[in-house]
């Protein structure tokens, strides 16, 4: 696994960006993601299309998710894609949990994780392996609202404008570098579910985006 291309003291920040047709040159090696999912999977979806479109130079050797009920396993089984389910209910511990994700991500030569919709709190274990190569997306724009519930707590807080952020994980949850934000205006009669599906819809956009910056700092680094 190579070096951490990307400067973990970046404070870098985009606002709602532009994601082209090509979003990284296809002549370099394709990142190596491993993906963690708990839910529905649609942003593991948004990265698998862009893969298979030829937008995004990166591939996604395996999926790993904690609930078997989760909806990105069929989406992983769609594109090609190897999932395993490791259970969460069936460790004693988070650690026991992310000593079992970080073995299989280094099977499969993992080299980024990307934490798409992951339901659990990360730990020392798992960072410690893949030290700043694991990014995280938040529907606020950080350092407002983290934690669960974040669109609930942007409209009691009657904010004007909210969003999502790809971030470097950290142990705390929520914080660490911000590698891309998406701002997201809260109208007069929002609920949560309207706001929450327009803030996924730039999800979608930050999450390409920030992986493509990953690529393309990567392949500096290489060259």
């Amino acid at each position: 696994m190579t070096a951490n291309p990307v400067s973990a003291n970046s404070n870098a920040c985009l606002i709602s960006p532009e994601i082209g047709k090509s979003l990284i040159a296809p002549a370099h090696p394709p990142l190596k993601l491993g993906v963690l999912a708990s839910g529905s999977g649609s942003n593991f979806e948004v990265i698998a299309q862009a893969i298979q479109n030829q937008q995004l130079n990166a591939k996604i050797p395996v999926l790993i998710y904690n609930n078997p009920e989760a909806k990105a396993a069929t989406r992983a089984e769609k594109y090609g894609i190897p999932s395993i389910l490791l259970n969460h209910r069936e460790c004693k511990s988070r650690e026991e949990l992310d000593t079992k994700i970080v073995k299989t991500f280094q099977e499969y030569d993992v080299e980024w994780i990307v934490m798409a919709g992951w339901m659990r709190i990360v730990t020392k274990v798992l960072l410690d392996a893949f030290p700043d190569r694991v990014i995280n997306i938040h529907p606020s724009l950080l350092p407002s609202f983290p934690g669960i519930r974040a669109v609930e707590q942007a409209l009691a807080a009657k904010v004007k404008i909210t969003g999502c952020t790809v971030h470097i994980a950290r142990l705390e949850v929520d914080s660490g570098p911000i590698l891309m934000q998406a701002a997201v205006p809260v109208l007069p009669d929002d609920t949560a579910e309207t706001l929450h599906a327009r803030i996924q819809v730039q999800e979608h956009k930050i999450m390409l985006g920030a992986i493509a910056l990953i690529a393309e700092s990567n392949r500096k680094y290489c060259d």
